[in-house]
């Protein structure tokens, strides 16, 4: 199995439950090292002898077609992504090349090979927002694609590749669409992680806008799990919803971790919005229910207060590095 962007936060959990729950399959792990993905975090991994990292880039052809050649993998799971929200505003260019020309190649070297399976990991993202008032509504896997920001229109236009590569090339393919993620190895630029750290400080903590923003939030444990139900499945061309059925607003989770860290209000600090910031987001992952014995099975307060115990055992340095 192929695993790439592993050194990164979902990838490097999809790493470690891999190995515990699959000991027997053979992983490599292919990641950039950009500032997201940390070879720290897979130190526990390097001690396992069926897994191998490799540093390179999805977009370098000749290096991911070379390792295709070498390793001869049966399955990809493509985690691989620029995925900040805030970076692509600033620069859209390296989330085409990585998010869309990346996962092409990918592709381009699994057709030549053989794989049995090509797993797109993407994201509630590409469906847009939901209005506020509108409690009823979530997305569903046919809901259509109304990406606002760059980040998301990149995972958008990865998604209908794999889908065409698949009708032009019948590529095996299947295609899972996460609600936000939080757990162990987040990097600290993300709300959560960069909330606990700040209130632990006692710093300012910045909230866009009204706060009001709305997203279902999962413990990426449960991920992990989805993807792994999903592989065993023997459907081709599929794409599944990922949610945890635990819609939150910003401001309400940033109350709650000031709660938890027994820190005062006094520390909001409301700033301005960003352009195009998606209103809400609510998964409909009743497919994915349909098909596997899968369900979210981590308590969202039980799941920060861990991290809250964590990342203060270890420090603000690190926040990246605390334990599973």
């Amino acid at each position: 199995m192929l695993i790439t962007g592993g050194a990164g936060f979902i990838g490097t959990n999809f790493v470690y439950y891999m190995l515990k729950e699959h000991p027997h399959y053979e992983c490599v792990v292919l990641d950039k090292l950009t500032y997201a993905g940390r070879i720290g975090n897979l130190e526990e991994a390097m001690q396992h002898d069926n897994f191998k990292f490799v540093r390179g880039d999805i977009a370098d052809k000749e290096l991911v077609f070379d390792l295709f050649e070498d390793e001869r993998f049966d399955v990809v799971v493509n985690f691989a992504a620029e995925s900040h929200v805030d970076r692509s505003i600033e620069n859209p260019t390296i989330f085409t090349v990585t998010n869309v020309i990346g996962t092409q190649t990918l592709m381009d070297a699994g057709r030549k090979h053989g794989i049995k399976r090509f797993h797109q990991v993407s994201t509630d993202e590409v469906y847009g927002d939901l209005p506020l008032d509108r409690p009823d509504l979530k997305f569903t896997e046919e809901s259509p694609i109304r990406p606002s920001s760059p980040y998301a229109a990149s995972k958008a236009a990865a998604d209908l590749m794999v889908m065409a590569y698949h009708r032009t090339f019948k590529l095996p393919v299947t295609i899972s669409r996460c609600s936000n993620n939080y757990g162990p190895y987040q990097h600290e630029e993300k709300l959560i992680p960069k909330m606990i750290s700040l209130a632990l400080q006692g710093e300012p903590l910045p909230i866009y806008g009204n706060g009001m923003n709305v997203r279902d939030w999962i413990h990426v444990y449960d991920h992990c799990h989805a993807i792994d139900e999903i592989l065993k499945l023997d459907l081709d061309a599929a794409i599944f919803n990922i949610g945890g059925n635990n819609e939150m607003t910003n401001i309400d989770i940033v109350l709650l971790i000031l709660n938890m860290t027994h820190k005062s209000r006094d520390l909001l600090s409301y700033i301005d919005d960003r352009p195009g910031h998606d209103l809400r987001y609510a998964i409909d992952c009743s497919r994915l229910r349909n098909f596997t014995p899968w369900k979210p099975t981590v308590n969202f307060g039980c799941g920060i207060q861990s991290l809250i115990e964590s990342i203060r055992a270890v420090g603000n340095s690190g926040v990246n590095q605390y334990s599973k």
